[in-house]
């Protein structure tokens, strides 16, 4: 059993300094006990004699998120490349996390590593945070001897892919907020604002205009059926995002969508090219093959149309054909990178194409985003105010005929 294995019974959390009484070698890791007295006979009868023993304070879980990843990665590679030994650089970074399930995680995997598993090995095991293009690229830096500066690539990759991910995520959450904010706002006008207008203007005996009688109707609809119609779209919502992550074909259908989306389209393509020429330089730049890295790419490329091209890229490259043709039969690639990748492979410097188109692409979508940002705002105001404005018109044209009324 494991130094680091923490079992499912009830108990408190203790984290361990001990030696193994074997080979003396010095172990840490986490061991779940009643009190202090039962963690020190359960790590004995480990065959670990405990140095120190402390408590874990309760905390309440934080979800590990891919920035939290990102963070660690960097700060290893800064540590390893300054001279620190793994060891040491592992429990650094993980003594210094904010988030106690990502400190957890960290104390673990530096268990594993410290008792002879490979860092590859040890990443593998917690494949909700370390994917396999994670994984290859560690193993591979390991068994180069250059773990530092793969780490530090790495870094960069992890960086880019996070920076390009919440940039394309912003200009496709404020359109959609804005959407949400005005079909909330109509809601509300509908069933509490405009019913409360409807008895002033039967009080009055007044002939409603015909713009206002719609308004009206549309009102009434919503004061009896409009929970039901909230539960409804609160409804539709949760079985899409239910569908969506259970069913294939709906996300292939979801993603072949969002590359034909009008303006966001592009931006989305632009990010998975640029991810999807980053991923392989990184590998390959490596020293993995290309077959076994096209494996790695296609789990990370982040569009499942993405990710069936590389297979077919992967499956014509294991025939003995060249990674251009294989780009070129897809149909999904630009001509630009299409070219660059086949002088990379022509001069033996495809990373480097790679690196350069990925970088190109990064600035397409920066610059597109900004663009869109700064487009999408008048077009969204004009829009909810001509809703808005036409609601207000509806509710106030009556009493231009109020005087005629009292008269």
């Amino acid at each position: 059993m494991k130094a680091n294995k923490v079992n499912n019974e009830k108990g408190k959390r203790f984290t361990f300094e001990g030696k193994h009484t074997q080979s003396e070698q010095i172990v840490r890791g986490e061991v779940v006990a009643a009190n202090e007295e039962e963690a020190r006979k359960k790590l004995l009868r480990r065959g670990i004699k405990p140095l120190r023993i402390t408590q874990v304070k309760a905390t309440r879980k934080k979800r590990i998120t891919q920035e939290d990843i990102t963070v660690f990665t960097r700060q290893l590679a800064t540590m390893m490349k300054a001279g620190l030994p793994l060891m040491q650089a592992f429990e650094i970074v993980a003594r210094g996390h904010s988030n106690p399930s990502m400190t957890q995680l960290l104390m673990s995997i530096r268990s594993d590593v410290e008792q002879g598993t490979s860092m590859g090995t040890a990443f593998a095991k917690h494949p909700k945070y370390f994917d396999r293009f994670y994984c290859n690229l560690v193993a591979a830096g390991e068994a180069g001897g250059v773990l530092e500066n793969l780490l530090d690539k790495l870094a960069v990759y992890k960086e880019k892919t996070q920076s390009i991910k919440k940039k394309v995520k912003s200009a496709l959450t404020y359109p959609i907020s804005i959407v949400v904010v005005a079909i909330a706002l109509v809601i509300v006008m509908m069933m509490f604002v405009l019913p409360a207008f409807k008895q002033v203007y039967e009080g009055m005996g007044a002939e409603l205009p015909g713009l206002t009688q719609v308004i009206m109707s549309a009102s009434d609809f919503f004061v009896s059926y409009g929970w039901l119609v909230i539960i409804g779209l609160i409804a539709a919502v949760v079985a899409l995002i239910y569908v969506h992550k259970t069913s294939f074909k709906f996300q292939k259908k979801v993603d072949a969508w969002l590359l034909k989306l009008p303006i966001f389209g592009s931006i989305v393509q632009k990010a998975t090219i640029a991810r999807w020429a980053r991923t392989t330089a990184s590998l390959f730049a490596a020293g993995v093959p290309l077959v076994e890295a096209l494996d790695s790419v296609a789990g990370a490329s982040g569009n499942i149309l993405y990710e069936e091209a590389t297979l077919n890229i992967k499956s014509q490259v294991n025939q003995g054909l060249s990674l251009t043709s294989g780009m070129q039969s897809t149909g999904l690639f630009p001509n630009m990178v299409i070219q660059m990748a086949s002088i990379g492979e022509e001069s033996g410097s495809l990373d480097d194409m790679l690196n350069k188109a990925a970088e190109f692409y990064e600035e397409e979508v920066d610059n597109a985003v900004a663009q869109l940002s700064s487009l999408m705002e008048p077009i969204i105001m004009v829009v909810l105010g001509g809703i808005i404005g036409v609601m207000l018109v509806a509710m106030y044209l009556p009493l231009f005929n109020l005087g005629s009324v009292v008269g």
